[in-house]
This record gives structure tokens, C-alpha cells and sequence, in this order.
């Protein structure tokens, strides 16, 4: 019966009184809980259940397939209209530089930059979940792309022999070569939304949490490097090869260093005025976005001017600076992509199919927890695969969500994918009426856009010493992630990385924390005893607590630290005994002996000191001898004792169950044979705070069994705790007969199915 009252002194706090029975889970089973009467469907009725078809089962299907179904008709456009259309403008806006700058990073042409801004956008708006990230082009999937069609067609598979006079020179063919180029990010993209789509379809969003946010973030600042590394030519306007894989973006720094003598002042000065611009208005955008209706478009503004300046000035004619050049207007027809050249892509698909969706469901989940929607992980791969898939049929290379173009979405009034649709219809309109405008744009005005928004990504190096302060696995995380990146490539790296990941969870199972819980006065509350001074350990009783589950891999480790904290190990217990049993043999010997030649003052006194739960052994030695006859002496000498050293001081000992979430066949074998090792040196094992599915697990792997009962098994530490000692009181009130033989065996053995008592 429980009673709940408030302290009278402290009227705030709540206080509770349980009064019931110590319970084993056999009790449990029998007497306290009983199962409801239902038999599990079988396996035609599982499949019957889910083929089943009706218009609510039809119309949830479409629902969810169709996202913008669930809020288009109830659309409030007054409240969220204006909102949707300021922000699709001011996205938009942005979408046409990055869109523009990430094509450089895909290695190809910019105008499929736009191409990629307009499509995937178009179709998420349908089939995405979340109401505010922005879908499109993004760095570090553009430089992954761009690594991947660079290996496969790099520079030196397209120059030409061209007769020069007498003369013949290699030219490099860049026609030729971007429009290869373009077939492979193409097929690329196509099989990266393939993977995503079934994926979905199979529902295996969960894989993301593979990617932990130490990794991520470790991942996406080495990307960064690689980013910024590739933008450095374009910078300074010179002209290096593109590297590509195991030490690129060294190769392509040392390649830069190099060529530095080379740098076209030109686009040097226009490339430093468009950073230093962009980073003020960047600055001011975080310093006053409050007061700000909306972020200032710096990019949209630097892109406009630069490309006026680079018309009026004619830099490309007059000082060598690198534009954008010829941007066809209009859209190009669908074309099927070239699957020929697929089998060597199916790696690269995988880490870019599974980075992108990372990171846009990430993103995701934090605007939906601000604004109290939800996302769904299988909808949100599907929606990507869709828009990759689909998108690739119109000349577009693989998107996912922009960081920086999500958050201006979201800060200008955005509410749903409105605003995205809004944001799309501008890069609409800017391929098919006034693409040719930004032909004169300078490629070193890109390059400094893409450096400037590279700063978030920098900044994600003060997780360094957060992490070390707060956990050095997850710093380990992160340093393996970056550097592995940075040295091996995103591909390579991304794999170390996840490998890396897996096997720090593995390490935190081989090295878990045990301890010796105690208790607090008065209370059920078990705690450590080394770290509180409050908790103080049962007498006789060691209750073993580690947080980790038990399986094959360390289930050896499990055994030796149990042995190891309690101090009781079986057996060194058993040599002892066994050592014991020896002396006393040898006293009975030597004592029958005396006895047939003359009389000894010899006596054994056996005391059992139920208190501790120990045997003593007092033991008389025998008097010296002189020529056959017994020297005299005082009756303190004839009484002189020999004072053999307890065996063991612990009768019980209770496994805390409560953290363990799963046990396998070789975990379970382990427990169960360290029970029967214990139980032969008198020593009862219990266990307690087993949870339900892992009770049902140590039935299904036949743990239960001959002496291990769930008799053993207790709801709480405190309910085995309680059995122990109770059990020590019933030793105390049976003391063995006086006349008995010496003992060989320690406290606690009192029938064979100790917890049954």
C-alpha cells in the first residue's frame, strides 16, 4: 500500500512509503503479473495486416508520399503569404551566386549551377517534409562531385596535337572535356537518387545516426580546407592542374605555391575587395539581424557590380581576369544519363547519397524542434532520391541543403516550402531571360563567395577544446574525421571516419565503469561507494555495478572486473579451501595418533561467526615431547592456539542488471558459470533490475536452469539485497551443533538453491 505525504518541515518535498513483500521474478510471474490473453498474429496475418487495402490506408500512402498535401489546402495566406514571399525572394537571390561559384566546385560549367538551383527545388517542395531548409547546391557535395568526374576525366585525357607552323603544341580541349565532364556528375547525381530512393523506400533513415555531430562537424571543416584550397587558384588567377583523391588538396596547395609568381594582380585586387565586402556585410548581417527586416544580399550585390565593372572595364581583354563566359539561355531538353560509365561510381554514389541526406535531415530536425513540426527520415531520403533522381534527366548534379541559405529562409519570414518555390521561379527566370548578363562575371568574384560562407565551417575548429573539456572520444571523433579527410579525400575519409566511429562504441563496451554500489541510510538508494561518503556497503554482501551490456566481446572482461571489485574470486577461494581442508586432515591424523600413545591436552574449537558470515579456525597444537613423555607447562602454553585466517568475509553477491540492454549466448554462459563458480565456494549470486525484453532474452538463450532459477532474479538491488540478509538471519538462528567435525567450507552455502530458502 503506498501513502504519499508531504515532510512537515519541508512542505516541497514529496515523500513515499511502499509496503509489499520482496518479490523474485518468480513471484513476479506468478503472483504479480500475468500476460493478456492474446496470441501473437502469425506471419499470413502480418502480411494480410499490411497488404490490406482501403481509402483511409490509400489515402495515409499518398499523404505521406505527398507531403504538401497535408498543409497546401489549409493554407493560411494571410498570416503566412508575405512571410513565404519575402523569403523565397531573398533565398532566391542567393541561389543564383552560390548556384553559380558551386558549379566550379562540381567541375563543370556554371550554367549547371542554375540548372541545379531550379529542379531539385521545384520537386522538394512537393515531396520534402521539413517547411524552411533550402534544397540545392552546396560545397561540400559540389567538391565531392567534383573529385569524383576530375578522377575520371582529368585534364590530360583532353589535349589535342595542334600543328603550330613546324611546330606542334598540346592544347587542351575544354569543350571536350567539360562535356564529359557533365556525363559523369550526371550519372553520378542519377545513381546518388537511386541509393537515396530505396533507401527511403526500404526505411533506413535511421542511417544517419551513424553520422554523429562530432563527425560531421569534423568532416565538413575538412571539406572546408578542400574548398578553400581549390579556390585559391581562382583567387589569384593562376593556372594549376585539379587534383584529385589521397593527398589532393596538398598537391593542389604545393601546385598553387608554386605557380604563386604568377598571380594575375588583376583578379587578386577584384578577389580581395569582393572578400573584404562580403565578410562586412556578412558581419554586419550577424550583428544587427535582429533590427534587419532582411539579411543584406552582399552576394547578389557583389555579383551585379563585379559584372558591370568587368563589362565597362573589359578584364577579360584587357588584364587575362578568368570569367564566368558563355551562359546558354533557356533550359536544356531531358536527356538520359550515360549508365556506361556507373560501375565506377558506386562508391563515391554511396558517400555522397549518405552525406547529403545527413546533412539536410540534421538541419531538418533543428528547424522542426524550433517551430514544433516533425520530419520524417524515410520521407525526407525519399524526397532527396526523387529530387536527384528526376533532377538528373535535366542536366543537374547532386544537391542537398544549404546551412547558409536555409537559415536566411528561415530569419526572412519563411513559414513553408512556399518560399522555396518562390526561390526556384527566380533562378527560372535569370536561365531563361537573363542568364547572358552574368557572362562577364569574374570567376575570382565566385571563388570569393564560396571562401566567405566557408567561415561558418571554420569556425566549427572551436569544437576542439569544448570537446576536449567535455569528452575526449568525441574529440578523437572529430580529429580523425578532419584529418583522415583532409589527407585521404572526403571519400576515404568519410569511411575512416564512420569506422572510427564504431569502433569508439566498441572501446566504451571493453571499458566500462564497475563499481560497489552501497547504501544510503534509511533508504532503497544504492550508490557508489568510493565517490559517496553517504553510501556504505551491506555487510557481507558486494553488489557488483557496470554500464555496459554483456556479449561476446566482453563478457571476459565483465567476469574479471566482478572478481576484481567484490575481491572474491573462486578460485584462489577453492586453493585455499582446499589448503584448509589439508591442515585439518593432518590435525585428525596427528590427533588420532596421540591418542594411541599417550594422552594429549590437545582440543579444536570451531566457532562460526554468523555475524560476519566467516569460519574461524582455532586449532590446539600439540605439546612438545622429551623421550616419550610430555613436558610440563603452565596452562597458558597447553592452552596455545593456532589461529587459522578466515576463507572469505562475503556471502551474496547482487549483479546490478539495470544497465545491461542486451545479453547474447556467450554474455549469458559467462553469468551463468560464474554463478555455478561462486556457488562452490559458498558464495550466492543474485541478480536485479533485469529488464523485461532482457528477461525474456535469458529465457529464450536457456539461462535459466538446474540452480539458476528465476528465484535468483529481483525486481531491485533492494529486493536481492533485503533476501540476503534475511537469508544471513536464519543462519544466525540455526548455529551448527556444538560436537560437530571441523569446517572445511565457508558461510553462506546453506542449500544448494540458496535464493529458494
Amino acid at each position: 500500500m503506498e501513502h504519499v505525504t508531504q515532510d512537515p518541515e519541508v512542505s516541497a518535498t514529496l515523500r513515499y512509503h511502499v509496503d509489499r513483500p520482496v518479490y523474485t521474478e518468480g513471484d513476479i510471474e506468478t503472483r504479480v503479473l500475468h500476460k493478456r490473453g492474446r496470441t501473437p498474429p502469425t506471419i499470413r496475418q502480418r502480411l494480410a495486416e499490411k497488404l490490406r487495402c482501403s481509402s483511409e490506408r490509400a489515402r495515409a500512402i499518398v499523404f505521406s508520399f505527398l507531403p504538401i498535401l497535408t498543409w497546401l489546402p489549409s493554407y493560411p495566406v494571410r498570416q503566412y503569404l508575405f512571410g513565404d514571399v519575402v523569403s523565397g525572394l531573398s533565398t532566391g537571390v542567393m541561389q543564383l551566386p552560390q548556384g553559380l561559384a558551386y558549379a566550379m566546385l562540381a567541375a563543370v560549367p556554371p550554367v549547371y549551377g542554375l540548372y541545379s538551383s531550379f529542379y531539385p527545388v521545384l520537386l522538394y517542395t512537393f515531396f520534402g517534409t521539413s517547411r524552411h531548409i533550402s534544397i540545392g547546391t552546396f560545397a561540400v557535395i559540389s567538391l565531392m562531385i567534383g573529385g569524383v568526374v576530375v578522377r575520371e576525366a582529368p585534364d590530360s585525357m583532353f589535349y589535342a596535337q595542334v600543328l603550330n607552323g613546324t611546330n606542334v603544341t598540346a592544347v587542351l580541349d575544354t569543350e571536350a572535356r567539360d562535356a564529359r565532364r557533365v556525363q559523369l556528375a550526371v550519372a553520378l547525381t542519377c545513381l546518388v537518387g537511386i541509393i537515396q530512393l530505396l533507401l527511403g523506400l526500404l526505411r533506413f533513415g535511421f542511417v544517419a545516426i551513424y553520422l554523429t555531430e562530432p563527425l560531421v562537424r569534423g568532416f565538413t571543416t575538412a571539406a572546408a580546407v578542400h574548398v578553400f584550397i581549390s579556390q585559391l587558384k581562382y583567387l589569384l588567377g593562376v593556372q594549376t592542374m585539379r587534383f584529385s583523391g589521397t593527398l589532393s588538396a596538398i598537391f593542389s596547395l604545393v601546385a598553387v605555391l608554386k605557380n604563386i609568381l604568377s598571380t594575375n594582380v588583376a583578379t587578386l585586387v577584384v578577389g580581395l575587395v569582393c572578400v573584404v565586402f562580403l565578410y562586412g556585410v556578412k558581419d554586419l548581417n550577424d550583428r544587427f539581424k535582429k533590427k534587419l527586416p532582411i539579411p543584406i544580399p552582399g552576394e547578389i550585390i557583389v555579383v551585379i557590380v563585379s559584372t558591370g565593372i568587368s563589362y565597362g572595364m573589359q578584364l577579360f581583354e584587357n588584364y587575362n581576369v578568368e570569367v564566368v563566359g558563355k551562359i546558354p539561355s533557356g533550359l536544356l531538353p531531358p536527356a538520359v544519363p550515360d549508365f556506361s560509365v556507373l560501375p565506377n561510381l558506386v562508391t563515391d554514389s554511396i558517400a555522397i547519397a549518405i552525406v547529403g541526406f545527413s546533412m539536410g535531415i540534421s538541419l531538418a530536425k533543428i528547424f522542426a524542434l524550433k517551430h514544433g513540426y516533425s520530419v520524417d527520415g524515410n520521407q525526407e531520403l525519399i524526397a532527396m532520391g526523387i529530387c536527384n533522381f528526376t533532377s538528373s534527366f535535366f542536366h543537374t548534379f547532386a544537391i542537398t541543403c544549404s546551412m547558409s541559405r536555409s537559415l536566411v529562409q528561415e530569419s526572412t519570414g519563411g513559414n513553408t516550402q512556399i518560399a522555396g518555390l518562390l526561390s526556384s521561379l527566380v533562378v527560372l527566370l535569370v536561365v531563361i531571360a537573363i542568364g547572358f548578363v552574368f557572362e562577364p562575371l569574374p570567376q575570382t568574384v565566385l571563388a570569393a563567395i564560396i571562401m566567405v560562407n566557408l567561415v561558418g565551417m571554420f569556425k566549427q575548429l572551436k569544437d576542439i577544446p569544448a570537446l576536449w573539456r567535455t569528452s575526449r572520444i568525441e574529440l578523437a571523433i572529430w580529429l580523425v574525421a578532419f584529418v583522415a579527410s583532409v589527407l585521404l579525400g572526403l571519400d576515404y575519409g568519410l569511411l575512416v571516419a564512420i569506422g572510427f566511429a564504431i569502433l569508439t562504441v566498441i572501446y566504451r563496451t571493453q571499458s566500462p565503469k564497475s563499481i560497489i554500489l552501497g547504501q544510503v541510510p534509511d533508504t532503497g538508494m544504492y550508490y557508489d561507494i568510493e565517490e559517496y561518503e553517504e553510501a556504505t556497503e551491506c555487510t557481507g554482501i558486494k553488489i557488483f555495478h557496470t554500464n555496459t551490456s554483456i556479449y561476446f566481446a566482453n563478457s571476459e572482461l565483465y567476469v574479471s572486473a566482478l572478481k576484481e571489485k567484490t575481491g572474491v574470486d573462486p578460485t584462489r577461494l577453492l586453493a585455499a579451501r582446499n589448503s584448509h581442508r589439508e591442515k585439518v586432515k593432518k590435525w585428525e591424523r596427528e590427533k588420532r595418533s596421540s591418542e594411541q600413545t599417550t594422552p594429549q591436552k590437545v582440543r579444536a574449537i570451531v566457532r562460526l561467526d554468523v555475524e560476519m558470515g566467516v569460519t574461524h579456525e582455532v586449532v590446539g597444537r600439540e605439546e612438545p615431547q622429551k623421550n616419550g613423555h610430555v613436558l610440563e607447562a603452565d596452562s597458558d602454553s597447553e592452552e596455545t592456539l593456532m589461529f587459522l585466517e578466515p576463507l572469505n568475509a562475503v556471502h551474496s553477491i547482487v549483479l546490478d542488471f539495470s544497465p545491461v540492454n542486451f545479453i547474447d549466448s556467450v554474455g549469458a554462459k559467462a553469468v551463468k558459470s560464474v554463478i555455478k563458480e561462486y556457488a562452490e565456494v559458498d558464495v550466492q549470486v543474485f541478480l536485479a533490475g533485469c529488464s523485461r525484453t532482457l528477461l525474456k532474452d535469458l529465457k529464450t538463450l536457456n539461462f535459466f536452469g538446474g540452480a539458476v532459477t528465476p528465484e535468483r532474479v529481483f525486481p531491485s538491488v533492494h529486493d536481492a539485497v533485503l533476501f540476503c540478509q534475511h537469508r544471513l538471519d536464519l543462519r544466525r538462528d540455526s548455529p551448527p551443533p556444538s560436537d560437530s567435525p571441523p569446517a572445511s567450507h565457508g558461510p553462506g552455502d546453506a542449500d544448494a538453491s540458496g535464493a529458494e530458502e
